[in-house]
């Protein structure tokens, strides 16, 4: 089930940043309405013929390198160029192991959203832990999944000295959500 708290303007780019508890949230994802590339992690390129078009279409981090780090982020910003949204994990993978508590969110996607004026959509996804846990067994268990597309956040207002604050700011409110479901 998709909820909007606000409707997306098909007309605009967006950087999408949301909690990332299991397997299932990359599929779930993808469910977004407008053209959008993820930012995921260098192993998924290793993946049978999934991992050759992941390779292709997405920008690819290999998180132990600074090179590596330094080109995602170069190739983040070409993508609002080529007319995409952008769709990043902040967490940087499946991190947490008690969700849903969410782990830090790294700083990329905020300083890429700030650099170029592009608003931050916070989404949520509560129940995707508990439909395919992060145990090892990829064994679904029954639950509704949901993506809760949260209010869009200008970010013309924030220079990279606060990208902090930004930061915490949707980590508040996914955090918040998390809670409440």
């Amino acid at each position: 089930m998709k909820e909007y708290r606000e409707p997306l303007d098909k007309k605009l780019q967006y950087v999408f940043c949301a909690n990332h508890f299991s397997y299932i949230d990359i599929p779930v994802m993808s469910s977004i309405p407008l053209a959008v590339v993820f930012v995921g992690k260098m192993s998924i390129s290793k993946i049978p013929l999934f991992g050759y078009m992941y390779r292709k279409l997405h920008v690819l981090v290999d998180r132990q390198s600074n090179k590596s780090r330094y080109e995602a982020m170069k190739d983040s910003l070409e993508v609002f160029d080529r007319g995409f949204s952008l769709a990043i994990f902040p967490e940087g993978g499946i991190i947490s192991r008690n969700p849903p508590e969410l782990a830090a969110f790294k700083r990329g996607a905020f300083r890429v959203a700030i650099e170029r004026n592009i608003p931050i959509v916070p989404v949520t996804l509560p129940y995707n832990y508990i439909f395919l846990p992060d145990d090892g067994k990829f064994l679904p268990s029954y639950r509704s999944l949901k993506i809760i597309f949260h209010e869009k956040i200008e970010t013309s207002s924030y220079t990279e000295a606060e990208i902090n604050r930004l930061n915490k700011r949707v980590f508040d409110i996914i955090a918040g959500e998390l809670v409440k479901e």
